[in-house]
């Protein structure tokens, strides 16, 4: 399974923000919105990712003030990525070596969205129970065993 098979499902929404925007903004908008990261492109371009561990780390430094910050200050602006291309094999240890949460998906420098790693469990998960209801149906369609081969089998007499 590849990344761009959890985009297809996904859909093409893409929830960005700009690095100059402020951050309380940006907070706002990602509990509005209920999601856990914001791309963040300048010029057509991805830059950075806003996610719910800069936020608090952010929080957690200032004792719970933003102020007038802009998201630029605390924004990851090297994420990691993939692409679409990229199977999840790949992808999965990749996101576990660097507690990576969000990952962007690009192709070349395009940004084609972002995946989470909710996303990706949920796509191994689905795959796993598609292959268990497949090896259930094959088991139970299993075919009997033909009396005759059981007469011309050896037996101790033999």
């Amino acid at each position: 399974m590849k990344v761009s098979d959890i985009l297809r499902v996904k859909g093409g929404t893409l929830y960005t923000a700009s690095p100059d925007d402020n951050l309380q903004d940006a907070v706002e908008a990602m509990s509005r919105l209920d999601i856990g990261s914001l791309a963040i492109m300048e010029h057509g371009e991805l830059v950075g990712m806003l996610t719910f561990r800069e936020i608090i780390q952010t929080l957690a430094d200032t004792k719970g003030v933003l102020g007038s910050r802009t998201v630029r200050k605390v924004m990851d602006d090297h994420p990691m990525s993939c692409t679409p291309e990229t199977s999840l094999d790949q992808v999965r240890p990749m996101m576990l070596s660097r507690h990576t949460r969000y990952m962007p998906v690009m192709d070349n420098r395009m940004l084609m969205g972002v995946i989470s790693f909710y996303d990706v469990a949920k796509a191994v998960v689905d795959s796993q129970n598609f292959e268990n209801k497949m090896l259930k149906a094959y088991i139970r369609d299993w075919p009997k065993e033909d009396d005759t081969d059981a007469d011309d089998a050896p037996t101790a007499k033999d």
